[in-house]
């Protein structure tokens, strides 16, 4: 009787035979990872021209200077791990961090103080919300998760820096329109339908296929060794020719990622954050995608009012300052609508607050009051 393997394809059991198994493992398909759909923005009808480019080139970033906290559940049993592949992730915050980001990332002990939330259910594939996206779910749910055994190939750390470049908000290189790159789309969909994927259509399309809107890339060029992009076997690319057969990627990151994501989180400084003092207007005056820090420190408890004033796309985000150790309180991101980012909350004497001010567009002066 021949040796049976179960494996899970869109929500069915199926069932595989030992040399099945041993047929398909020397197919060298990769494991993909499927980018979780969000929701897109709500844009006025006014949106357009530079306007909308810089909205959807900064959409779902973080303000810079952002913690992300990190979790790994450990409950229930499928989606908990050995240390050994949570260290791989943790080398993986690490790397991205050595870059020189103006990000820090910060591993929690409960799931209720963590923005990214990681598991690592065997067969769920490797994925993770676009950026600040993970914010729209609750703390019992995962933001990413793992597939498969990270530990069992050298490169295993790449799935992990792909997956973390998605929380940071960057999207799939290879579905950048300026790639000038032409599917065999046969091909890739019988690919991606076989082992070890099997994604129906709609995935594949989604996180192969489809091109992403132009605004949304790094540069005006395409980086095929970016870490945000897939390896590709022969037959699978029709365009350009030199990638008729196949596509790697070098691994790792690219040049081109660490410049990309330096130019939404270079690195700050503590000392360039400013006293926001009731009462007095601050001028914004900002590029696309700079940023301003505010330091608050209430002489008074009570319910105080924040918001610019002017016409502008701005995101506010507003965090208590625990002994050096920032906590997300609240935000507002305004882009997109004809309104101010404002923010009304309750804050208490003897506390210190960090109010971070990031720019989308202003086409005049643009000021902020606290009051």
């Amino acid at each position: 009787m021949c040796e049976q393997k179960t494996l899970e394809r869109n929500g069915d059991v199926v069932q595989l035979d030992r040399s099945e198994v041993n047929r398909r493992q020397q197919v060298r398909n990769f494991n993909y990872c499927s980018l979780k759909p969000i929701r897109p923005r709500e844009l006025g009808k006014n949106v357009f021209g530079d306007r909308l480019e810089v909205i959807v080139s900064l959409d779902n970033k973080w303000v810079n200077g952002t913690v992300l906290h990190y979790y790994f559940f450990d409950s229930p049993a499928h989606w908990a791990t050995s240390e050994a592949e949570k260290n791989i992730v943790r080398d993986a915050f690490d790397t991205w961090k050595g870059v020189g980001i103006g990000l820090d990332f910060q591993e929690v002990d409960n799931p209720e103080d963590a923005e990214v939330r990681i598991g690592f259910l065997r067969g769920d594939g490797a994925w993770s919300y676009l950026g600040r996206a993970i914010l729209d779910f609750p703390s019992n749910e995962r933001t990413m998760n793992f597939g498969w055994d990270l530990t069992r190939t050298p490169n295993g750390i790449d799935t992990a820096l792909h997956e973390i470049g998605h929380t940071l908000g960057l999207p799939h290189e290879h579905q950048n329109p300026f790639a000038g790159i032409v599917w065999n789309e046969d091909a890739v969909y019988d690919q991606l339908g076989d082992f070890p994927n099997f994604w129906d259509r709609d995935k594949t399309y989604y996180n192969i296929v489809r091109k992403i809107n132009p605004d949304s890339v790094q540069g005006s060029d395409w980086d095929p060794d970016s870490i945000m992009h897939y390896p590709f076997e022969p037959g699978m690319i029709l365009e350009p020719e030199e990638f008729r057969n196949g596509l790697r990627p070098e691994g790792g990151l690219s040049e081109r990622d660490k410049l990309w994501v330096k130019s939404f989180y270079p690195p700050l400084q503590r000392n360039d954050f400013v006293e926001l003092h009731p009462f007095e207007s601050h001028m914004l005056d900002l590029n696309s995608g700079e940023q301003r820090n505010f330091l608050i420190e209430p002489q008074s408890t009570r319910y105080y009012d924040i918001r610019t004033f002017g016409e502008s796309d701005v995101v506010m985000v507003l965090n208590e300052d625990l002994d050096g150790e920032e906590r997300y309180l609240t935000a507002d991101d305004d882009s997109g609508n004809e309104e101010n980012a404002h923010i009304r909350i309750k804050l208490f004497r003897g506390d210190r607050y960090i109010l971070k001010v990031r720019m989308y567009y202003a086409p005049g002066n643009v000021s902020l009051m606290l009051w």
